[in-house]
């Protein structure tokens, strides 16, 4: 296929940033310009700008499992895990008692990651899951589990901060520049040519490819594809006795509730849930090329959508409310379960990190069916950051047409 010239990159996240680096090195004569709303990279709405994310290959299905292997092979022996952007303690997949769909879960990703020949131990029972981490309290509801050592969590901001270093070297094929995409621009036959800024401003392209995460519902319609939701984390303040009690312990991660523990770094705590998500309706005029062109906004080769009057209800971020009561209770009795005397703890900080979630978790990488010249790498699903290393070559490699995924 014919390699564009001109890239526009709309987000600078975890799948924008892995794709101009993927760009940059398999296709140096493309000039890739990545357009994010934040002055600064990692953007303080994103779902990249937080301490850490746990890398695991610990999945049911074994596509995910056998490119996560991959991706977190690279965070372990590559310079994507140096300087303390990759820690691997193990992590800790437990299950509630009664609960068959998080059992039969654990159970096939338990069989999974022993076969990609992972240090997997299966946990039968609760004594065995608290053996494996005695820093927790046996007031712990779970039946059992198991944990997987090969597993570790790396430093969210810092594994951007990386590749966004890495970036800024390529200043002879790659740009940066800060606005805010608040519609797309179409040519007469539909196509996508570009975008238009909160200014009013235009920037042209050969193709576009959209890696705006949970606002991507703002510039094309997701209905029935994906959806924002809004994800809970908390931190707080532990001693050093503490952060020397759970430093070394596992992550451990409910897939009944949800719910997780990343081991703390100078005595911070966090403690995070991707469940269900919380929505924020909003009525948006629905994104898409107009039926016509309207004389008095167009130009001989594009015309932006503002003669639509069509408006739909979607969930979009809100990035300034605390978590609610609901999460924070969630929070309170898991810690009363694994860390008792923490349970009535104030929390230093709150926040609700917003996700694009798929019906079935899977990413959304493809060309747009309606329009040409837009292409689509979003749909992370709060699992999208443990592929960081690998996940750009996969999105150039979904856009070339050269990657199946099953």
């Amino acid at each position: 296929m014919s390699l564009p010239g001109n890239i526009l990159i709309v987000g600078g996240g975890v799948f924008g940033l892995s794709t101009a680096l993927s760009l940059s090195q398999r296709h140096p004569s493309s000039k890739v310009t990545i357009l994010e709303a934040s002055p600064t990279i990692p953007n303080p709405h994103g779902s990249s700008v937080d301490t850490s994310r746990i890398v695991r290959a610990d999945y049911s299905h074994p596509t995910y499992a056998k490119l996560a292997a991959e991706a977190t092979d690279r965070w372990r022996s590559s310079e994507w895990g140096q300087d303390g952007r990759y820690t691997q303690n193990g992590l800790l997949l437990v299950y509630p008692d009664g609960d068959s769909t998080a059992k039969d879960y654990t159970t096939k990703s338990y069989h999974n990651v022993q076969q990609l020949g992972e240090d997997a131990q299966f946990l039968p029972t609760k004594p065995d899951v608290l053996r494996a981490a005695p820093a927790y309290s046996d007031t712990l509801n779970v039946a059992g589990g198991y944990v997987n050592w090969s597993s570790g969590w790396a430093d969210a901001a810092a594994g951007v901060q990386f590749v966004k270093h890495k970036l800024d070297q390529q200043t002879h094929q790659v740009s940066f520049k800060t606005g805010k995409a608040t519609q797309l621009l179409y040519s007469k036959t539909d196509n996508v040519t570009g975008v238009v800024l909160e200014d009013g401003s235009t920037i042209a392209a050969d193709l576009v490819i959209l890696a705006t995460g949970a606002w991507t519902a703002s510039l094309v319609d997701l209905r029935g594809r994906a959806v924002s939701t809004g994800q809970i984390l908390a931190y707080m303040r532990i001693s050093d006795a503490e952060q020397r009690r759970l430093e070394n312990m596992p992550t451990i991660l409910n897939f009944g509730t949800g719910i997780f523990i990343i081991p703390p770094r100078n005595n911070l705590l966090k403690i995070a849930r991707h469940a269900y998500g919380y929505h924020n309706p909003m009525t948006v005029p629905v994104p898409g090329a107009p039926a016509h062109l309207d004389s008095t906004t167009s130009t001989a080769t594009t015309t932006t959508t503002t003669s639509s009057t069509t408006t739909m209800s979607v969930s979009l971020p809100d990035t300034a409310v605390p978590i609610p009561l609901e999460g924070e209770t969630a929070f309170r009795d898991a810690l009363r379960q694994l860390l008792p005397s923490m349970a009535e703890r104030p929390f230093t900080e709150t926040r609700i990190c917003w996700y694009t979630d798929t019906p079935k978790g899977d990413f959304l990488i493809t060309y747009h069916p309606a329009h040409p010249g837009l292409f689509l790498a979003t749909g992370g699903s709060g699992h999208a950051y443990k592929f960081f290393p690998v996940l750009g070559d996969k999105i150039v490699d979904a856009w070339r047409g050269t990657w199946r995924a099953n």
